[in-house]
């Protein structure tokens, strides 16, 4: 059973934490995963553009970014696989949303899945639709496309 814990931090609570802890839980699923423990925080501008700084020394706020832990552990429930965190800016989001012409709920989908993905080892260099990553992620959207977190 996979496992995903999520954070709030720098911004008010999003009434929709459940439904994002869900749709998480849904994405292992469909890329074939188990026993994995993940976090997901969510944030704003703020925070993501001091973490991108810190960590990949890129100035300005990004939309996710994904920390890899990749560590084996055991706990009372057995044999667990420490994925990581994803930081997701809810400010970058809403900008992501409106330059592309989608709505809140569909960008939200698409970095975590994206943010999921890179905890799995997967990686791109550019975002270009015939990336192997991009096009899994878009597979990966398309599978869950009844699923909804907004």
């Amino acid at each position: 059973m996979n496992r995903v814990s999520i954070d709030v931090r720098d911004i008010e609570e999003p009434a929709w934490l459940e439904r994002l802890e869900t749709f998480a839980l849904a994405t292992l699923k469909a890329i074939c995963v188990d026993d994995w423990d993940l976090s997901i925080v969510v944030c704003g501008d703020a925070l993501i553009a001091s973490l991108n700084l810190e960590y990949r020394h890129r100035e300005g706020p990004t939309d996710v970014l994904s920390f890899e832990q990749g560590e084996w552990y055991d706990d009372e429930a057995g044999r667990r696989f420490l994925a990581g965190d994803v930081v997701l800016s809810l400010d970058a989001l809403a900008r992501n949303a409106s330059d592309f012409g989608v709505s809140l709920d569909e960008e939200l989908r698409r970095l975590v899945v994206h943010g999921i993905l890179h905890l799995s080892g997967q990686d791109h260099q550019g975002n270009e639709a015939d990336e192997p990553m991009i096009a899994r992620q878009e597979e990966i959207l398309k599978s869950l496309a009844e699923e909804r977190i907004f």
